[in-house]
């Protein structure tokens, strides 16, 4: 009984996927962390702990939402991810993240940052979905004006 549960639980989850998320992070722990709030929360979720790999993912995936960690952002490479995910022509949002913090931090309309602590899991999870929400809304506007 209790097997047929989990692959229940395993098809629902897969129907409740609500975006699609890359998350580029270099260290371990925090990438699993990330990632399993993610999918608890209904996200697919693709990762890559280094920008090469993020850059490949970039080219063969469509993201509503690239998370980076902010320890890639204060390299060339880091920066270099989200600027390469802006120019895609789906459009995706993009964020940067950072275990330490306890506060939200945003940059610019261009660049976000979101912070992930087990205090503030729901906070997180309200701006991962407020971006994919202005991600999409950008999107119609676009494709309204075009018609």
């Amino acid at each position: 009984m209790n097997h047929s549960l989990g692959i229940l639980e395993r098809v629902t989850r897969r129907h409740l996927n609500l975006a699609r998320v890359l998350l580029v992070h270099g260290e371990l722990a925090s990438r699993l962390a990330l990632q399993t709030i993610l999918v608890a929360a209904g996200y697919a979720v693709d990762v890559a702990a280094t920008p090469a790999e993020a850059f490949t993912k970039l080219d063969e995936g469509r993201y509503a939402l690239v998370l980076c960690a902010a320890e890639f952002a204060s390299g060339r490479s880091g920066r270099d991810v989200l600027s390469y995910a802006r120019i895609k022509d789906y459009r995706p949002a993009t964020a940067l993240v950072t275990a330490t913090d306890l506060q939200p931090q945003r940059h610019s309309r261009a660049r976000q940052s979101v912070s992930i602590h087990t205090e503030n899991v729901p906070t997180f999870l309200g701006e991962v979905a407020e971006l994919i929400g202005l991600r999409a809304s950008r999107r119609y506007r676009i494709l309204r004006h075009a018609v």
